[in-house]
């Protein structure tokens, strides 16, 4: 057993490895780069050598190479010599325009910067002034130098997984003005539980309890998917789909400073998202927060976009379980009876029916008979808007359920056991239930963690006819950005969870069929 989940787990993590870089590979190398600009306005707008060197800020902010400009190159050498009295030095000033001269090669900086950057692998690149405009001569615009190096995909690979994992420690934050460092236990005057807090970290609450699913969060480990460059504009992916939505939600708390007494106000601040701030405290600050842990974020009245799909997602699965499964049994006991005709009618228009039709239809009879939102921001009240789009997407799980169901029992219904059962005498009620109905399950269990972790990913067309801010859209509308880091992040996230999902269905088989063992002993199977 822990010698297969060993073996399971290595090479699920081999198989995620494999599956990241090739679509690295597809979107970085097989993907032409200009394809980011499209939207940009800024790039639109400049020219020449200025849209050059944007470009290179750009590529190297989506990871396609990394670039040195020869003016941050001089910068950086002369505040080392003369600290913050460097822009003043004559040869500070003569290097740093140098390479608008046409001898620039024999400047010697010119020559230190091109020997070090071409060690390491960097093509070093001249970009001349613009010459000429309408056909005369130009003499304005500036030249730039630029040492270049392209990122192959391991390297981008490597990179990608180095940051994937962060973990708050207590020199977290590069203050040295900060020197009580700790992480410990204390009481929460929040949830009046205990919480874990430390200083010296990113945030001061790393581990605390409140009243929002699931009711127990961590800062001490962070999961980085990536950033967002087009569709979200430089967020992290792990808190675009985690971050709360909706209006702000107020009630009474107290600020840290005034804890013990009768002071509270009514606001709408996370008290356990607090930060460091590495910036002055104001006055206001000083008066709230006992120390540099003043940022933060609010309580939102809305889910996230994880919590959306997740809730539809789940409530649909249980409403398909709950349905399919005694359907199925029905029409497989009543095998060409008036209820597997009926049955088989919703198995095939259920089947044939293209989900965007029958999606608008029952929108349409929820709508107009039962008055139910049809748009999610447009519903009064906020749970009637997970109705439609949840009954939309358990109406095909149902009918699947209920063609294997009645498939896999019509198939053990001629076993031998089942001979054997009758023979002693069992009612024909017994048989399906004690042995039929169990025995058919076992080519359901399987897929159980994998359909309750696809909920995680939401639903493409569902959340977009419904207008759900979940995750469904979330690898749909990158592909239509071209927003790399979030491609790269969902192929990470649906893999994942993909493999997790088989993991857990060979567990949980294993449980339910003892005849099934994940050992290799005595060949390792049924």
């Amino acid at each position: 057993m822990k010698k297969y989940m060993l073996k399971r787990i290595l090479f699920s993590i081999f198989s995620l490895l494999v599956v990241v870089m090739v679509v690295m590979l597809l979107v970085y190398t097989a993907i032409n780069r200009n394809v980011i600009f499209q939207q940009d306005d800024v790039w639109n707008k400049r020219s020449n050598n200025d849209k050059a060197m944007y470009e290179y800020a750009q590529y190297q902010k989506y990871g396609y190479l990394e670039y040195v400009d020869y003016s941050s190159f001089v910068k950086l050498k002369y505040m080392e010599l003369y600290g913050s009295d460097y822009e003043t030095q004559q040869d500070f000033i003569t290097d740093r325009t140098c390479i608008q001269k046409e001898d620039y090669k024999d400047n010697p900086s010119v020559k230190e910067f091109a020997q070090k950057y071409s060690a390491q692998g960097y093509k070093i690149k001249y970009l001349a002034p613009a010459k000429f405009k309408s056909g005369k001569l130009k003499t304005g615009g500036s030249a730039y130098l630029v040492a270049v190096h392209e990122l192959p995909v391991t390297s981008r690979l490597l990179n990608y997984i180095k940051g994937f994992f962060t973990v708050e420690t207590t020199n977290s934050v590069k203050d040295e003005t900060l020197t009580d460092r700790y992480i410990r236990f204390e009481k929460d005057p929040y949830s009046k539980l205990f919480a874990v807090v430390g200083s010296g970290t990113l945030h001061k609450y790393l581990l605390y309890f409140d009243g929002r699913f699931p009711f127990i969060h961590q800062n001490f480990i962070h999961l980085n998917l990536g950033t967002s460059y087009t569709t979200y504009r430089g967020q992290e992916i792990t808190s675009v789909i985690s971050t709360p939505t909706g209006a702000m939600k107020s009630f009474k708390q107290q600020y840290p400073t005034k804890i013990g007494t009768d002071e509270y106000v009514e606001t709408a601040i996370n008290f356990h998202s607090l930060t460091y701030n590495p910036s002055t405290p104001s006055a206001s600050d000083l008066e709230q927060f006992p120390d540099r842990y003043s940022a933060y974020s609010y309580h939102m009245q809305g889910f996230s976009m994880l919590e959306n799909s997740f809730v539809i997602g789940i409530i649909s699965l249980v409403i398909a379980y709950a349905l399919g499964l005694p359907l199925g049994i029905l029409m497989a006991r009543r095998k060409d009876g008036l209820a597997d005709k009926l049955g088989n009618a919703y198995i095939i228009f259920i089947m044939s029916v293209p989900s965007l039709a029958y999606i608008f239809l029952f929108a349409a009879i929820g709508t107009k008979l039962f008055g139910l939102p049809y748009k999610f921001a447009n519903a009064q009240v906020k749970i009637l808007a997970y109705v439609l789009p949840t009954i939309s997407l358990a109406l095909p799980s149902i009918g699947s359920l209920m063609k294997w169901m009645r498939r896999y029992m019509i198939d053990q219904m001629n076993s031998d056991y089942v001979k054997f059962a009758r023979a002693e005498g069992l009612s024909e009620k017994e048989i399906y239930r004690i042995h039929i109905s169990r025995n058919a399950l076992i080519y359901l269990v399987h897929g159980i963690p994998s359909n309750i972790l696809a909920c995680l990913t939401g639903a493409i067309i569902t959340e977009r006819v419904y207008g759900v801010p979940g995750v469904g859209n979330l690898l749909t509308t990158a592909i239509n950005k071209h927003d790399n880091g979030v491609i790269v992040a969902c192929t990470v996230f649906y893999t994942s969870l993909s493999i997790i999902s088989l993991i857990l269905g060979d567990l949980l088989l294993a449980k339910y069929d003892p005849r099934i063992s994940l050992s290799e002993e005595g060949g390792g199977g049924r």
